[in-house]
């Protein structure tokens, strides 16, 4: 059989490979060229799988939680993200349980820390929002109200649940911490220095810094730090002098603790792949997260926001007002602090991109029940609702439950951006609650002590006309003077105070803490 011939080519001789010992060794060192290009291309892509591998492992290591009430978004979309410090003493070792307390001392758990990080993808900015943890509002499935720490008690899901339903805040995912994982970051990290422009102590905490200058804090010494509530401070006369906002400024100092750890994070971790993977391997196994909180997305967003600077970050506190020896419901709740309005919303709408409600004031019916004692004050308060649009249908009394007591707006399943418009309608401490008890109107209104409807009014005396629910007694009181407590708000953000500890000033040196 023979095979036809192609027909002779110049130029493609030309380019047909040359034979002969000096050819054949170029093409030996083309081939390895080639071979170890190959070699070096799958290195990469072993190294790949093998990064991503060792990522799946570590991500395998945190602990799923499955939490309710969360509201799903892509990882391209702004979310809300609820980061908790729980202050479980169940995994405490030994020298922690004797600073801190055993889980038989100290049982149960709280959100000693409640932060939500608001986070938009697309512009790649962020800012944090913290809640304080005495915040008194209704808990979610009881006719009662609680610190807002206390909803924890019940499991991540309440939690949630809480804040979504009282503030309004969508969550879109949940991110717990202990002691111990806080601690492991610091250790990992070599440690943290923090300049202490006082010497400062709290015995609850564990806290005691003797000298001024920057200090060198260990794991267990910079826990001390960021849980100090009841902080004191040495003043140049010797004495010493208790912090008197508690609570509110731990978070002032914690904001500040946070842009510490993170540059130390970012400075000593992301750029030295052996500290990484050592802060990994020892944060994963206390990590607590929602079971919807997938590894693409933890990625997607790492990847997003690798080079953000902490410094930049705008960080809040929920403004409150302070309460002190809170009688409710016949039992002494110590001091709590009550929410403040239109403060807290217009920091909620700011810092989280909440949207204001978008419904009509006439279309949903409001009954307003007295909450407070106040003679009348059902009745004004409907009033003063109606004449602002609203459609109040009924009023009548609810059971006192103390003597200084916050305004809930409850409101049926379904019907939150209803009450949220009236919430926005009143001032001072007014907070919502969802009810699914409710017999009469979707929203109703439970008046408390500290209220007034729009803007704060000088009191004014009144005999106003009652819009009467007929199963409700009529009230035959004389004219009374209606005098709205409003109570004086904390600020959102506020300076570091003379005495508060914050990052060490370039050069200075270090004294390690005894």
């Amino acid at each position: 059989m023979s095979f036809p011939v192609e027909p002779s080519n110049r130029s493609t001789e030309r380019l047909a490979a040359p034979s002969g010992p000096r050819h054949a060794k170029r093409k030996s060192r083309a081939a390895r060229s080639r071979n170890i290009a190959i070699i070096f291309v799958g290195i990469i892509v072993i190294a790949a799988i093998a990064g991503y591998g060792y990522v799946r492992y570590r991500y395998g290591q945190i602990k799923k939680l499955s939490v309710g009430s969360l509201t799903r978004t892509s990882s391209s979309q702004p979310m809300n993200i609820l980061i908790v410090g729980s202050n479980s003493r169940a995994a405490l070792n030994g020298k922690q349980t004797s600073a801190f307390g055993t889980p038989q001392q100290v049982g149960g758990a709280r959100s000693d820390v409640t932060m939500i990080l608001h986070i938009d993808p697309k512009t790649q900015t962020t800012s944090l929002v913290s809640i304080p943890r005495d915040l008194f509002m209704p808990i979610p499935g009881s006719t009662l109200s609680n610190r807002v720490d206390a909803a924890l008690n019940s499991g991540p899901s309440q939690l949630v649940t809480t804040i979504e339903q009282d503030l309004g805040i969508t969550i879109s995912h949940y991110v717990e911490l202990n002691f111990d994982t806080f601690q492991n970051i610091v250790q990992t990290l070599g440690g943290l220095d923090m300049y202490f422009p006082y010497p400062v102590r709290d015995a609850y905490s564990s806290l005691n810094i003797q000298t001024t200058g920057c200090h060198y804090l260990n794991g267990f010494q910079a826990l001390a730090v960021v849980r100090a509530r009841h902080l004191e401070y040495k003043t140049a006369s010797g004495s010493w002098v208790e912090d008197p906002l508690g609570d509110l400024s731990r978070i002032r100092r914690d904001h500040e603790f946070m842009r510490v750890l993170f540059g130390a994070v970012k400075q000593k971790g992301i750029s030295n792949p052996l500290t990484l993977n050592a802060i990994l391997s020892s944060v994963a196994p206390d990590l607590q997260v929602d079971s919807g909180f997938s590894l693409g997305e933890m990625i997607s967003l790492a990847t997003k926001f690798r080079n953000l600077n902490p410094n930049t970050i705008p960080t809040a506190t929920l403004p409150v007002a302070l309460e002190n020896n809170f009688i409710y419901n016949g039992a002494n709740y110590g001091d709590v602090v009550f929410p403040a309005q239109p403060q807290d919303q217009s920091i909620i709408n700011q810092y989280l991109d909440i949207p204001t409600p978008n419904v009509k004031k006439n279309s949903f019916a409001i009954s307003v029940l007295n909450g407070s004692g106040i003679a009348q004050q059902a009745g004004t308060v409907g009033q003063e609702l109606t004449s602002d649009g609203f459609n109040v249908t009924s009023t009548g009394n609810s059971k006192v439950l103390g003597k200084d007591l916050e305004t809930i707006v409850y409101y049926k399943p379904g019907y939150q951006q209803q009450a949220a418009l009236v919430r926005d309608s009143l001032s001072g401490a007014v907070i919502m609650g969802q009810s699914s008890t409710l017999t009469g109107a979707p929203v109703e209104v439970i008046t408390g002590t500290k209220l007034t409807v729009g803007k704060p009014a000088p009191p004014v005396t009144t005999q106003a006309p009652s819009i009467t629910n007929p199963t409700s007694p009529a009230t035959t009181s004389p004219p009374t003077t209606i005098a709205p407590i409003t109570l004086a708000a904390t600020q959102a953000v506020t300076p570091l105070q003379p005495w508060d500890p914050r990052a060490c000033p370039p050069g200075s040196p270090v004294t390690p803490v005894g």
